[in-house]
C-alpha cells in the first residue's frame, strides 16, 4: 500500500478546521459533558464552515468536494476539539441521510432534503438498530405494511444517534418478514409525521454531548413517495451507507490520537519524578512511542478509503480494515494517555478521561469488531 499525501490544498483545508475547531468547537466542555449537552449552535457553525456539504454536489447545496477533503477536514477537527459527541453527530448525520438520499433517492428527494440537510436546517438520524437486533440488524422486526399510496410503520428501534435532535429519519422496515433480508425497505421520515415518538435521551458512558434516544413508530403512515430505493432494496441502501460511515467516521479520532501525543509529550517532559522528566523513563517514552506508530498507521488506513471512494471504486473490506484497527488503536492510546498523566489523567478537569471513555464505543458503532472481522473474513473468500 502506498503511502497517501495530502495535496496542499487539502493540507490548507486542514489547517483552515484545525483553527475553527480550536476557536469554534471548544468551549464549556466538562459542564456539556456532565449535562449530556447538544450544541445546536456549534452544529450550524459547522454547516457554515460547509463539512455537512462537503461531499453533496453543488447543485444540492453542497460544495462538490471529494472524499478525501472531508477526510483531512474531519481529522482536523478531531485535533482542534475535544467535542468528539458534536463529531460523531456530525457523522452519524452525514453518512446516513445525505449520501443515501444522494445515492438512492428520487429527483424529487433530492432536491427537498439534501440543501436543508447540508445548511444545517435539518439535522439526520438512522433508524436501523432494534432491541433484538444489534449485529443481526437484517432480522429487524419493524413492519411496513403497504396500504394505497401509504406504507404503514409499526416497531420500534434503539441506540438512534441525534435522535432527540433530528428533524429527518432514514427508517429501515421490513414488508414481509418471510423475505428475510430481501423484504427490508428504506424510509425518508419527518420528525413531526403523526405516529413517530422519540424518548428521553438515553445515559450513556461516552460522546455524552451527541444525544441518543429510542424511536417507536405507532401505526406511522409514510407516503410512498417517502420511500428510500425500491422495495426490498433496503438492505443495499444500508449497506451503502455502513460501507462509507465505517471508513471515514474514525478520521476525526485520528486527530484526537495526534492531539493526545501533543499533550502527552508535553505533559512528560514537564513533569518531573525522582528528579528526571517522565518522559526520560523507559516504560513513558515506549508508550509514547506505540502512540506515535499506532498515528502513522492508522492515517494510510483512513485516506485509502479516501482515494477509492472517489475514483469511483467499492470499498467494504478496506472500510472494515480501517474500522477494526483504527478503533482498537485508538481505545488502546486513549489507555496510554491516561497511563502517562497518571492520577491527574484519572480527573475530569485534565479532559484525559473523557477521551477513553468517548474511545470504547468506536469498536461498537458502525458494527462491532467481531462484525468488522466477518465482512473482512468475506472479503477473503471465507
Amino acid at each position: 500500500m502506498s503511502v497517501i499525501e495530502l495535496t496542499e490544498e487539502q493540507l490548507k483545508l486542514q489547517k483552515a478546521a484545525i483553527a475553527f475547531a480550536r476557536e469554534s468547537l471548544t468551549s464549556n466542555m466538562v459542564a456539556r459533558d456532565r449535562e449530556s449537552h447538544f450544541d445546536r449552535d456549534a452544529w450550524r457553525r459547522c454547516a457554515d464552515f460547509g463539512v455537512l456539504g462537503m461531499p453533496i454536489p453543488q447543485e444540492y447545496g453542497g460544495l462538490g468536494l471529494g472524499l478525501t477533503e472531508l477526510l483531512a477536514v474531519m481529522e482536523g477537527l478531531g485535533r482542534g476539539t475535544r467535542d468528539q459527541g458534536l463529531l460523531f453527530s456530525l457523522n452519524a448525520h452525514l453518512w446516513t441521510n445525505p449520501i443515501p438520499i444522494l445515492l438512492y433517492g428520487t429527483a424529487e428527494q433530492r432536491q427537498k432534503y439534501l440543501p436543508p440537510l447540508c445548511d444545517g436546517t435539518l439535522i439526520g438520524a438512522n433508524a436501523a438498530s432494534e432491541p433484538d437486533s444489534g449485529s443481526d440488524v437484517f432480522s429487524m422486526r419493524t413492519r411496513a405494511t403497504r396500504e394505497g399510496d401509504f406504507y404503514v410503520l409499526n416497531g420500534s428501534k434503539t441506540f438512534v444517534s441525534n435522535a432527540p435532535v433530528a428533524d429527518l429519519f432514514v427508517a429501515y422496515a421490513t414488508v414481509n418478514p418471510a423475505l428475510g433480508s430481501m423484504g427490508i425497505t428504506g424510509f425518508i421520515v419527518e420528525r413531526d409525521t403523526p405516529g413517530l415518538t422519540v424518548s428521553p435521551h438515553l445515559e450513556k458512558m461516552g460522546l455524552r454531548t451527541s444525544p441518543m434516544a429510542e424511536v417507536i413508530f405507532d401505526n406511522c403512515r409514510i407516503p410512498v413517495s417517502q420511500r428510500l430505493g425500491r422495495e426490498g432494496r433496503g438492505v443495499a441502501v444500508f449497506e451503502c451507507s455502513m460501507e462509507w460511515e465505517r471508513g471515514c467516521i474514525l478520521a476525526s479520532c485520528l486527530g484526537v490520537m495526534e492531539r493526545q501525543l501533543e499533550d502527552c509529550l508535553a505533559h512528560a517532559r514537564a513533569r518531573k519524578q525522582f528528579g528526571k522528566s517522565i518522559g526520560k523513563f523507559q516504560s513513558v517514552a515506549n508508550r509514547l512511542v506505540d502512540m506515535r506508530v499506532r498515528i502513522d498507521t492508522c492515517r494510510p488506513l483512513i485516506y485509502r478509503i479516501g482515494v477509492l471512494k472517489d475514483r469511483g471504486v467499492d470499498a467494504t473490506t478496506e472500510a472494515a480494515i480501517a474500522k477494526l484497527y483504527v478503533s482498537e488503536s485508538y481505545v488502546k492510546s486513549c489507555l496510554d494517555a491516561v497511563q502517562i498523566f497518571g492520577g491527574y489523567g484519572y480527573m475530569t478537569e485534565q479532559q484525559v478521561e473523557r477521551d477513553l471513555r468517548d474511545s470504547v464505543s468506536s469498536t461498537l458503532y458502525s458494527g462491532t469488531s467481531e462484525i468488522q472481522r466477518n465482512i473482512i473474513a468475506k472479503g477473503l473468500g471465507l
